[in-house]
This record gives C-alpha cells, sequence and structure tokens, in this order.
C-alpha cells in the first residue's frame, strides 16, 4: 500500500528495533497509553504480542516508510478498540520525531481514512486522542474528524474524534 510520498507495510520480526526505538523516545510515547516509554524487552513482547497477531481483515498498524529514501519513519493504521462498550475502528498514527510537522501524519491518517472507508466498508472511523496532543488534534480536525466527547479509556482522559454515523441525541447530551 502506498501514498503520495509514503510505503505501508506490515511489521515483521525484523522490525524489532525499529519498533523499540520508538518506544524508547519520551516525546513519541508522551501521549499514548500511560505516557511511558519501553524497554526493548517489554517493545519487543509488545511487538510479538499484539503487533504482529491484529493484522485481520485489513486492520493492523503497518510500518510507514519514506518512499524518498527507504527509511522507516513511523507506523499507522486501523485498531479495533471499545469505547465504552461501543466496538470502534480507530486510526492511529506515530511517528519519530524528525519526521513530525512535515505533512506524513496527516498523508498516512488520510490514506487510512480513505483505506478504511473504501477497502473495509467502514461508516465510522475514530481517533483517540489525549487532550493535550494538539499537533495530532490539527491532524484529525485536517481530516475532517470532529470532536465527540472525552472518555476514560486504559486509564486517562481521551478525546474521541470521529467521521461517520454521528451520537445519538442522549450521546451528544452527556459529552463534556
Amino acid at each position: 500500500m502506498e501514498s503520495q510520498r509514503l510505503i505501508y507495510r506490515a511489521y515483521t520480526k525484523e522490525d524489532d528495533e525499529f519498533y523499540a526505538s520508538m518506544w524508547g523516545q519520551p516525546d513519541i510515547v508522551r501521549y499514548i497509553g500511560k505516557g511511558l516509554t519501553k524497554t526493548k524487552k517489554e517493545a519487543d513482547r509488545s511487538l510479538e504480542n499484539w503487533i504482529l497477531p491484529g493484522y485481520k481483515n485489513g486492520m493492523g498498524l503497518f510500518v510507514i516508510i519514506l518512499k524518498e529514501t527507504g527509511e522507516p519513519i513511523g507506523h499507522a493504521g486501523l485498531i479495533p478498540q471499545t469505547v465504552e462498550g461501543r466496538k470502534e475502528t480507530e486510526i492511529g498514527y506515530w511517528l519519530k520525531k524528525p519526521f513530525w510537522g512535515k505533512g506524513y501524519a496527516s498523508e498516512a491518517a488520510g490514506f487510512f481514512m480513505s483505506y478504511g472507508k473504501s477497502q473495509l466498508h467502514q461508516s465510522r472511523l475514530i481517533s483517540l486522542i489525549h487532550p493535550k496532543n494538539a499537533a495530532s488534534i490539527a491532524v484529525v480536525k485536517k481530516l475532517g474528524m470532529v470532536y465527540e466527547k472525552t472518555v476514560f479509556f486504559n486509564g486517562s482522559r481521551t478525546r474521541v474524534y470521529a467521521t461517520g454515523q454521528p451520537l445519538t441525541l442522549w450521546e451528544a447530551f452527556t459529552c463534556e
């Protein structure tokens, strides 16, 4: 799979050093989960137990390769999530810090939004974003996603941005 400047491919076990390098950077993970880095061993476990088995029905996180250099610069994809008991499909993306601010996150997220709608026939896609992650909020707004509500997700306050089916009147009334 590819977009204008990027190639997307499934992770393999040989990507362990790259995957661990992203988890080892505090700036990259500060808004992911509890915001804590992982050791190489913890990252290897995550790759083995979560990323690699996650490729089902077109879903999963894919390594982002910069076409110009062939360098892996991050990952993006569609991840099944359950948010407040509702099954959702999340557009997720991370980039290594040297590649921030160059439009790669918007390009990758836009690619997977289009892929999710056209290839996987998803009528609704979400992004789960830490309230202080202004750069990621800007990415999803650029793609036309709108803020729905703030939830507690994996123990943290998380904003839900969505496209597709709107909230019910009751859900909209109870949003923060």
